[in-house]
């Protein structure tokens, strides 16, 4: 008897596609075989710095639907390049690539400043680049999911594969039959809300990913400087790119940011950011409380992950928390935003509209536990409303 691979299954009639930007012609190598793995996902173009990656959207404009910009590179560097490609096509999504070093951290947030969606840090050696399965499931699903974004904002086709048939006559080979027609892509089906809290909230938590910084300047720099609660924040980011977020958002804010350490006491009137790799937990101390930074496993691929601060928010204040889902792919912060909910809290969500990715937010409004699905702009304006309304 005679073993047989089974078929690698048929490629999308109509993928993302993506153009790689670095100057290194092996990096962008094993980029195109970690994204080519997946049947969704084609690379069209791959270029060695800034100034041909300008020229390449300028002759395809359309062609591309996702960038991945390296930052260091000769002639032309990723952040000289970002806003010529926007010019171009301002709706192409570039995600920025670069080691994990405080020099690249804090260019990669100045690059979300002038309009990149994301970032993703490579591994600091060949070896590493090779063998991070994490990182390359990463990157993966950040190009799809921002191709994704891309087409729903332009009401286009996601990706369609090919039906495959067996021909009984010549065996087991698969061969193409018409393409599966891929559906239209449609609007957000009606959210259910639900009432606010009835009790005061105690903290503000906020959780984001994907789009995230951004998110964050505008929500942070709109809110108050006289909500005197303590906030307590979850953005999906490595080590070393949130001592740098951290130190960005005081600047862009006015409010005090600080990256957490164990044993921090929470203090109303600042933000308290989870830092890259850990899980940032709250509990009580005395008549106040603290926090506890926690190796524990991550969670949703994620750590730090929002779930385990609500979880702790939870045990620490009870239902007397505001909670803030942000922009983000995937579903972290849906179990504990459920939670909290249970528990007498409130939960709200930024709206598709000005998502970049709506997976987080998406996944609790979905679920039905909001209290205000919202756009950006009037997030801070809402919290602002109701903590008067609650204080009154």
């Amino acid at each position: 008897m005679v073993l047989t691979s089974p078929p690698k299954p048929p490629r999308s009639a109509d993928p993302f596609r993506v153009m790689l930007v670095d100057d290194s012609a092996v990096i962008r190598g094993l980029f195109a075989r970690s994204l080519e793995s997946d049947p969704d996902v084609q690379v069209v173009a791959s270029v060695g710095d800034g100034q041909m990656a300008v020229n390449a959207l300028a002759k395809d404009k359309g062609k591309i639907e996702v960038i991945v910009l390296d930052i260091e590179m000769p002639r032309m560097d990723g952040l000289t390049a970002l806003p010529e490609l926007l010019k171009i096509d301002p709706d192409v999504p570039v995600v920025m690539a670069s080691t994990l070093t405080a020099r690249n951290a804090d260019i990669s947030l100045k690059a979300m400043s002038l309009g990149a969606k994301d970032y993703i840090p490579k591994p600091s050696s060949m070896r590493e680049l090779s063998a991070a399965e994490s990182f390359k499931r990463e990157l993966l699903e950040k190009v799809k999911s921002l191709g994704a974004a891309r087409r729903r904002k332009l009401g286009t086709a996601a990706p369609a594969r090919p039906r495959y048939s067996v021909d009984r006559a010549a065996g087991t080979t698969p061969r193409a039959a018409a393409p599966t027609a891929a559906p239209a892509v449609k609007a957000s089906a009606a959210i259910s809300l639900r009432p606010a809290g009835r009790r005061p909230p105690q903290v503000l938590c906020i959780g984001s990913s994907t789009g995230g910084p951004q998110a964050l300047f505008k929500v942070l720099g709109a809110l108050p400087k006289t909500l005197r609660l303590p906030i307590l924040l979850t953005q999906h980011m490595p080590a070393t790119f949130t001592s740098i977020l951290a130190d960005h958002i005081t600047r862009s804010t006015g409010w005090e940011c600080v990256e957490a350490t164990d044993g921090m006491p929470v203090l109303a009137g600042r933000i308290h950011l989870a830092p890259g790799d850990f899980h940032m937990l709250a509990e009580r101390s005395g008549t106040g409380a603290v926090l506890r930074l926690k190796k524990d496993p991550p969670e949703n691929f994620c750590r730090p992950a929002v779930d385990p601060m609500l979880r702790s928010v939870i045990a620490t204040w009870g239902g007397q928390a505001l909670a803030v889902i942000l922009t983000g792919m995937g579903h972290d912060g849906q179990k504990g935003s459920e939670a909290l909910v249970e528990a007498g809290g409130t939960v709200i969500a930024q709206d598709e509209a000005s998502s970049v990715v709506w997976g987080m937010p998406g996944a609790v409004a979905r679920a039905g536990i909001c209290t205000a699905v919202l756009p950006l702009d009037q997030i801070a304006p809402w919290i602002d409303r109701q903590t008067q309304r609650w204080a009154a």
